[in-house]
């Protein structure tokens, strides 16, 4: 676990979400990794931070857990199927959240 916090780099940075088109503004606390209205991500790291994948699909956000007092959103890359799962921000769209966590 130590190692892996050590891989963390912080980028806080804006986006366009490339799903919804929406501008998204850094998040100001910890680094951005997705977007706040539908929830999408990019798959550009192997660690957070480093932006050294080379995939660069859309992750979709396919499920949500509990996690401490918060969630993390589950998501599958688009392009080459490899699951990862993020802690949610405190500005992501709870009704998006809510939608995602129901079950078909």
């Amino acid at each position: 676990m130590e190692l892996e916090s050590k891989k963390f780099q912080e980028k806080d940075e804006g986006f366009i979400c490339l799903n919804c088109h929406k501008k998204v503004n850094p998040l100001g606390y910890t680094s951005r990794d997705h977007c706040p209205f539908c929830l999408y991500s990019f798959h550009v790291d192997n660690y957070p931070g480093d932006r050294l994948n080379n995939c660069h699909g859309l992750m979709k956000p396919i499920d949500i857990e509990k996690f401490k007092n918060t969630y993390k959103i589950i998501y599958k890359c688009e392009k080459c199927g490899e699951l990862h799962k993020n802690i949610m921000a405190n500005d992501d769209d709870m009704a998006v959240i809510i939608n995602l966590s129901k079950k078909e």
